[in-house]
């Protein structure tokens, strides 16, 4: 039981320390800054072969470093919003590799796109709004 509550607030630090990171030192600037911002920002997926519509794809990876990163610091839509940001991340190592930039420019994006999948596949942990929610829906209905 110890381990558990250790294990689920080492997860619940990484969720807070990263998320509240990724809002305000990637996604709120990206967010705000515009179509035009988001049509430079989508036009990163031309580096695994997407050229069409750069602006929501840039949308979408503002929207997920902002309100993705916001949710897994909640520990809601978990999964999906680290799924979210391990794609965005893994778009951002493409873009570094494709300009054959130094290795410590790729690395970042490539550890952080490790982080997220691996937090998809562990889950929120104890400490969460999906952990809450699904204890609520397992309950039995009291109106009965």
């Amino acid at each position: 039981m110890k381990s558990t509550i250790l294990a689920d607030t080492g997860l619940l630090i990484i969720r807070l320390g990263t998320g509240i990171c990724f809002i305000f030192i990637h996604g709120l600037a990206k967010l705000t800054g515009g179509p035009e911002r988001w049509t430079a920002l989508g036009k990163s997926m031309e580096n695994i072969g997407i050229s069409f519509l750069p602006v929501v794809w840039g949308f979408l990876a503002a929207f997920a470093e902002t309100f993705g990163a916001l949710f897994i610091v909640a520990g809601f839509m978990f999964r999906t919003s680290s799924f979210m940001l391990g794609f965005t991340m893994f778009v951002a190592m493409m873009v570094h590799l494709g300009r054959l930039d130094p290795w410590g420019r790729v690395a970042h994006p490539m550890e952080l796109m490790f982080v997220f999948f691996g937090l998809m596949l562990i889950g929120p942990g104890r400490f969460s709004i999906d952990r809450w929610l699904r204890s609520r829906a397992l309950k039995p209905d009291d109106k009965a």
